[in-house]
């Protein structure tokens, strides 16, 4: 059947088949039924599915602004879809603060680094939605656990300058003392191979273990895997990497002796 054929047997207009199937509105879940049954869809598990699909869908819709949609990589909308609905999540980062534990001064220093070709609307989006994940994630008492693991050089690289920084690492401190929240360095000495994975997230979906996604990124690329042996193949890592960390309180020390070595550098 052409668009037009289906959007007739359901008394719609053409433009609304179009800008479902295009992915510019989201689906309702009265249209999903009214289009499963001029599909012939009626298997009980394939429609639990799709309708568990369109209610993240239009939840996504509502979490991400229409004019901010074009700006953002496939995959982050995927993830920032999946943080609404996750009861875990875990990650990994060697390099870099995460972007959503990025101070303000932070992002728009990372996300000003030249080298990076990107229009200054798509910046302006790009924060803006750093800092709602954050304060989505960060802030909200019912957010689900978050357990951060990051390489010890993470907070010796000095981005925006020893103010910044300090600030920065003095975020970080406040931020591990939430409830919902973990945070462990992996120190120099064991930590050059598991910086060799890049970034990661594992966002738990249910309490089945099985049911997660894996968000990785690199410089100028990101991804979504759903596959259950990637997802558990990044577990057994992310494990290994937090084996190899330093415990909560041997963490706070190192973030709060960089923050102080950096507050010394200053003047005032």
């Amino acid at each position: 059947m052409s668009q037009g054929d289906v959007a007739k047997k359901l008394g719609w207009s053409l433009s609304k088949m179009q800008r479902i199937e295009g992915g510019e509105v989201g689906v309702s879940l009265t249209d999903l039924h009214a289009l499963l049954g001029v599909y012939g869809i009626s298997d009980h598990g394939e429609v639990a599915r799709l309708t568990a699909d369109a209610r993240i869908s239009r939840r996504q819709r509502w979490l991400i602004k229409p004019e901010y949609r074009k700006y953002l990589p496939p995959a982050l909308r995927q993830l920032i879809q999946f943080e609404a609905e996750a009861s875990a999540i875990s990650a990994y980062q060697p390099v870099l603060i995460p972007g959503l534990f990025q101070t303000p001064a932070v992002a728009e220093t990372v996300l000003s680094w030249n080298n990076l070709g990107i229009s200054d609307e798509r910046r302006r989006v790009l924060f803006d939605v750093r800092m709602q994940r954050r304060s989505r994630i960060l802030e909200n008492r019912d957010a689900p656990p978050y357990e951060l693991v990051l390489d010890e050089s993470v907070i010796k690289r000095h981005i925006g300058g020893a103010r910044v920084m300090a600030e920065q690492l003095e975020s970080l401190l406040d931020v591990a003392q939430l409830p919902h929240v973990t945070i462990r360095l992996v120190p120099f000495e064991k930590s050059a191979q598991a910086g060799l994975s890049g970034a990661f997230h594992i966002v738990t979906l249910s309490e089945d273990e099985d049911d997660a996604v894996l968000y990785s990124e690199w410089y100028e690329t990101d991804r979504i895997l759903h596959d259950s042996e990637d997802v558990l193949y990044f577990r057994k890592l992310f494990d290994q990497i937090r084996g190899s960390s330093l415990s909560e309180n041997a963490t706070r020390n190192r973030i709060a002796a960089e923050a102080m070595n950096l507050r010394a550098l200053l003047d005032d």
